[in-house]
């Protein structure tokens, strides 16, 4: 499976290329593909009510972007680093289209300090990896697990993504596997 990697708006680069190297150690036979010109984030995605961006607006511009470059990327992962919502709920870590070529997550909630808590590297990019996972995992028709380790698991607050593994358990390693085998 081909990954591309898409900064929307500003994005640190190392936060990608950490995000490429984790998720090919997690998905089998996965290479990740940063993607050289990201795509802006525009004003119209923002609610200034919510003091949030919508996150289905930008999902459906990555997912533009992933059709229009299927030759080149069986998935697009969208990373952007602003606050996001869907209707319905206050804010979401990501999003995606459930099964779908095109996934979004969030850095902005994943941050220690976004809690008060001092900054550290190592539990950041450990939950924007559980993300990344969890929302390419929707793209392959993954839905969520009840196994509350699983990296599939719902969560509700930054204290479920903790909880969780970065990797799929096997019931859904298993659905990974056929579903990677059958991309192309």
């Amino acid at each position: 499976m081909k990954v591309g990697l898409l900064g929307v708006g500003k994005v640190d680069p190392q936060v990608l290329t950490s995000l490429s190297e984790g998720l090919q150690r997690i998905y089998p036979d996965t290479a990740c593909f940063i993607v050289e010109q990201g795509l802006p984030l525009h004003e119209r995605y923002y609610d200034k009510k919510r003091n949030q961006y919508n996150s289905t607006l930008i999902l459906n511009e990555v997912s533009d972007f992933a059709v229009l470059h299927r030759e080149v990327f069986d998935r697009v992962l969208g990373v952007v680093d602003v606050d996001l919502y869907v209707s319905g709920l206050n804010y979401v870590f990501g999003e995606a289209y459930t099964p779908g070529c095109a996934g979004l997550i969030s850095l902005w909630r994943l941050r220690p300090e976004f809690y008060g808590e001092s900054r550290d590297w190592s539990v950041f990019v450990g939950r924007v990896l559980k993300e990344a996972v969890h929302e390419i995992g929707h793209t392959l028709g993954l839905p969520h697990c009840h196994h509350r380790f699983c990296v599939m698991h719902f969560s509700n607050s930054i204290f479920d993504t903790d909880k969780k593994q970065t990797l799929l358990c096997d019931d859904c390693y298993i659905q990974a596997a056929l579903a990677v085998t059958n991309v192309g």
